[in-house]
């Protein structure tokens, strides 16, 4: 089952403690269903309890009955109110009486938690989250551009901040980045997704971190193995030529100590030492120019 699936059965199991905040569940299943005008009031999902429960909540609060028809092969469902009484019935339960412009109507919200209740009725109807191991990414596809702009007003008032594009027709109000999407399923009451969701960016951004470290470790590691070819390299070729004696003695026993030690770097080489790491450094160095002007 996809993490979006997750959510919304979670959204499935909240019961509310009033009525008018199940309510404005309804409303926002409807408004944001695939159709809801006077013409015509219907919905389809891939998940049955969210067709049950837009069923049962129309008979609830609206006094209509409907059914709900499965596809072929089992995998959607869809309620569709064709009945223009009924259709006139359930717009004006919610104030929809004219035949304007589609808008949400914030004269259903009677307190904060029917607010919330209404945003979750939102996404059951056309709300996808992506899975957060993969990508973060919340969305409503929403089928009116009027109806999209007054979700977008809706949730800035939430102090949430979606964008709006539109993809093969259709507007798509979203959220990109862990912390807007954790905060939109907060106020939608999926806490439990909310929480595995940061856990999920706890485990990637130790991860990465420890990604980042290993990278790091890994460029030093084969920069002082360039560095230790480039000065072995050096100092076997004095040795093949002039010998080690060919050196000062400060030189020489750097050379040794360099020799004898291939796989350190100079930090280290400056612990061993004693000596500061720039004046190692600046030691090999004068042995690389040696061995350089014995090659000319």
């Amino acid at each position: 089952m996809s993490f979006s699936q997750d959510v919304k059965n979670e959204l499935l199991q909240i019961e509310y403690e009033n009525s008018c905040c199940e309510k404005a569940l309804l409303y926002g299943l409807l408004i944001f269903g695939k159709s809801f005008s006077f013409y015509g009031i219907s919905m389809q999902t891939e998940n049955e309890g969210i067709a049950q429960l837009y069923k049962s909540l129309i008979k609830k609060y609206c006094n209509v009955q409907c059914d709900i028809h499965v596809s072929p092969k089992g995998r959607s469902f869809s309620i569709n109110i064709e009945d223009e009484s009924s259709c006139d019935k359930i717009l004006g339960a919610f104030g929809h009486n004219d035949r304007g412009s589609l808008k949400i109507n914030h004269a259903n919200f009677d307190c904060q938690s029917c607010i919330n209740a209404f945003l979750a009725g939102a996404f059951l109807s056309c709300g996808t989250v992506s899975d957060p191991k993969k990508d973060y990414h919340l969305e409503f596809t929403v089928p009116f551009m009027n109806l999209s702009k007054s979700l977008v007003t809706f949730l800035e008032e939430t102090e949430l901040s979606p964008k709006l594009s539109n993809r093969k027709g259709y507007n798509i109000v979203y959220f990109k980045g862990s912390g807007a999407i954790e905060d939109c399923l907060y106020l939608m009451g999926a806490s439990s997704a909310m929480f595995e969701m940061m856990n999920i960016e706890i485990v990637k951004d130790f991860r990465n971190k420890a990604n980042r470290t290993a990278n790091c470790e890994t460029a030093n590691i084969e920069k002082t193995v360039k560095a230790s070819y480039v000065h072995i390299e050096a100092i076997e070729r004095i040795e093949s030529t002039k010998g080690l004696d060919y050196l000062k003695k400060d030189l020489k026993e750097m050379a040794i100590l360099r020799r004898d030690n291939p796989e350190l770097s100079l930090a280290e080489l400056s612990k061993l030492s004693g000596m500061s790491r720039s004046g190692v450094n600046h030691r090999l160095r004068r042995i690389v120019e040696i061995a350089d002007s014995i090659n000319n």
